[in-house]
C-alpha cells in the first residue's frame, strides 16, 4: 500500500498591518501641503486671539473729549474786536471815496509883499532887524472847509533864525483867501561872525536875501468827515536894502 503524500500546507493568513497598509490609499503631495497649511492655520488662529486680547488690556479706552463751556468774557473780546474791525473798514471806504469823488488839496500860502525897514549892529555879532511881509493864505477845495488851528511863522537869515511869530488861529471856506500881516522883530539877536559879514556885504549890495518857514496845523471838514495834518511853508525872499527894501522876488512851496 502507497503512502499518502503529507497534505498542502494551508497558507499563513496575513497580518492585520498589512491588510490595513494594503487597504490604505496613497496620498497625494497637494494633500499633503493643504492638510499641513490647516495646522499651521489652527495654530495661528489662538495665537493671533491671544494677541489681540493683550493688546487690548494694555491700551486703555480712549474716551470722547467732553465739550467746555467758552468764558463769556471771551466772547464780549470777540465782540468787541469785530465791531472795531468793522469800524476800520468802514472808515477806510469812506476816506477812499473822499479821495477819489472829492479829491482834496492842501491849502496854499505865498508872500505877495514885504517890507524891510530896518538892520543895525549894536556890536560885531549881535543884530537888530525890523520886517514885516503879507501872507496869503488860500484854501483851493470846492466841497472842503479848513481851519488853522497852529500858525508859526519863523524869519531866517541864511540858517539861523533871527526872528519868530505866532498868529491866531481863522477858518476858511471852499475856495476863500485869507491876508495876514506879519510883523518880525529881531533885537540883539546873535549871528555868527561870518554870517554878520554875509549880510552887511548883501546890505552894501542892495540885495538882501531873507528865508521865511510856516508852520501850520490844518483841520479839514466835509460833513461829518474831519481830518487834521501838519503843513511846513517855505519861502526864500529877495529885499533890496533898509530903511527902504522891497521885495524884488520870492518862490513858496508848501508840502505836507
Amino acid at each position: 500500500m502507497l503512502p499518502l503524500p503529507p497534505p498542502p500546507a494551508s497558507p499563513i493568513p496575513p497580518s492585520p498591518l498589512l491588510q490595513a497598509q494594503r487597504q490604505t490609499k496613497p496620498l497625494s503631495l497637494n494633500q499633503i501641503i493643504i492638510s499641513k497649511y490647516a495646522q499651521n492655520q489652527d495654530a495661528l488662529v489662538p495665537a493671533a486671539a491671544n494677541h489681540e486680547s493683550r493688546k487690548s488690556e494694555k491700551q486703555p479706552m480712549l474716551r470722547p473729549p467732553q465739550g467746555r463751556r467758552t468764558n463769556p468774557l471771551i466772547w464780549c473780546c470777540a465782540i468787541v474786536c469785530l465791531i472795531f474791525s468793522l469800524i476800520l473798514i468802514i472808515f477806510g471806504i469812506a476816506t477812499l471815496i473822499i479821495f477819489l469823488v472829492v479829491r482834496p488839496r492842501i491849502p496854499l500860502f505865498d508872500i505877495p509883499d514885504a517890507k524891510l525897514s530896518t538892520i543895525y549892529f549894536d556890536s560885531p555879532e549881535y543884530f537888530n532887524g525890523d520886517f514885516a511881509f503879507l501872507a496869503n493864505f488860500s484854501n483851493p477845495n470846492r466841497k472842503i472847509d479848513v481851519r488853522f488851528e497852529y500858525l508859526q511863522m519863523e524869519l531866517y537869515f541864511s540858517d539861523r533864525l533871527i526872528a519868530t511869530q505866532s498868529l491866531d488861529p481863522f477858518t476858511q471856506r471852499p475856495r476863500e483867501g485869507r491876508l495876514e500881516a506879519v510883523h518880525l522883530v529881531s533885537s540883539l539877536v546873535y549871528l555868527p561872525q561870518n554870517h554878520a559879514l554875509a549880510l552887511r556885504t548883501q546890505m552894501q549890495n542892495n540885495r538882501v536875501q531873507y528865508n521865511i518857514r510856516g508852520t501850520f496845523k490844518v483841520r479839514a471838514s466835509l460833513g461829518m468827515i474831519h481830518f487834521s495834518y501838519w503843513l511846513h511853508s517855505r519861502c526864500q525872499l529877495q529885499m533890496t536894502g533898509p530903511p527902504t527894501g522891497v521885495l524884488v522876488g520870492q518862490s513858496c512851496r508848501t508840502k505836507r
